[in-house]
């Protein structure tokens, strides 16, 4: 049986088990609090970059140990960046083997890059959040019974002039 029907059909075989939490999960935070909280990775413009449409490329391993980069949307607050998928695509399974995920969006000369531990997200809670968070930046999504959230707790930031947090090293 293929890997991703395993998932489908609800076996123990599910590449998901077991599922760790990423730090920060379950705080909520208004609109309003996320633009007045001071960030650890981001500057203001950096915020207003990831509240704005852009699309990104979320970069994870792929089990022979190439680069798997699929367009996605994201969202980011305190330090987590969120992305929505389906349960059995490859990119969850690339991050139930654990390791990092790197998400990059780019807007003429303005860009942006956070990378850091990814886990995967199956209960109703932190999918609803990922959903809410996504549905306010892009649009509400399609109805999807195998969703799952991919949260990437971000230990690096990289980014054009003005994205990054004063404490950030700025990067070309």
């Amino acid at each position: 049986m293929h890997p991703r029907s395993a998932y489908r059909h609800g076996t123990p075989a599910s590449p998901l088990a077991p599922v760790r939490l990423a730090a920060g999960y379950g705080r909520k935070m208004s609109h309003d609090a996320q633009d007045a909280a001071a960030d650890r990775f981001l500057s203001s413009e950096g915020l207003q970059f990831v509240t704005d449409y852009h699309l990104a490329t979320l970069s994870t391993l792929a089990d022979d140990g190439t680069i798997h980069s699929v367009p996605v949307g994201f969202t980011y607050a305190d330090g987590i960046a969120r992305v929505i998928t389906g349960g059995g695509t490859q990119k969850v399974l690339n991050a139930a083997r654990g390791g990092i995920a790197t998400i990059s969006s780019v807007d003429r000369a303005r860009w942006l890059t956070v990378s850091g531990t990814v886990s995967i997200h199956e209960d109703a809670d932190t999918v609803a959040d990922a959903v809410e968070r996504y549905a306010a930046r892009y649009r509400q999504p399609r109805v999807n019974p195998l969703r799952v959230a991919m949260l990437v707790e971000v230990n690096r930031a990289m980014g054009s002039a003005g994205m990054l947090a004063s404490n950030q090293p700025q990067r070309p």
